[in-house]
């Protein structure tokens, strides 16, 4: 697949000097969902909508990372506020294995939940990171901190699966 969404001259997010309002972990993470945003473009680009509700090789499909990306971000950041997961959030996580939407619309779910989630990050980035977070119903222990990381952490390991789905995608079609 060409670099077309991606111009040649492509700088990081981390490296832009963005963002310079906000403490370095908040930073980080506003950075790394712009990345995200940067990858999902960029390696979805080309794609059919009936090929990203494929399961290639039984892989899951890039729908469904759109999906859980889109949502996940809402419910850990959701954690990191103190909150625990809504009915609407638990209804949303039960549906991310279904679906037919075209791709537009499950990029557009991705850019509203990262655009939702800016607002949340900055508003957390200046708060005592070790403050304890309690995950779930059994209250598994995290921090404002951790919570805050695991949303980048996390949505970069769901991107490096779209990646590498469509990589296959793209070599079936061959």
């Amino acid at each position: 697949m060409g670099t077309s969404a991606i111009p040649a001259a492509y700088v990081e997010p981390w490296l832009r000097g963005t963002h310079t309002d906000v403490p370095a972990v908040g930073r980080a993470v506003l950075h790394a969902l712009e990345l995200a945003l940067d990858d999902l473009t960029k390696w979805t680009a080309g794609l059919t909508d009936a090929e990203v509700h494929t399961q290639p090789l039984g892989l899951p499909s890039v729908a469904f990372h759109l999906r859980h990306i889109a949502r996940s971000v809402d419910r850990i950041l959701g954690y990191a506020e103190g909150n625990q997961i809504t009915s609407e959030q638990l209804a949303l996580l039960k549906a991310e294995q279904a679906g037919e939407e075209p791709l537009a619309e499950l990029l557009a779910e991705v850019e509203a939940s990262f655009s939702n989630a800016a607002g949340r990050v900055r508003n957390l980035a200046g708060a005592d990171f070790e403050t304890f977070r309690g995950v779930g119903r059994k209250q598994l222990p995290t921090s404002i901190g951790g919570a805050l990381i695991h949303v980048a952490d996390h949505t970069q390991r769901h991107v490096g699966q779209v990646v590498t789905t469509a990589k296959v995608l793209l070599a079936l079609r061959s």
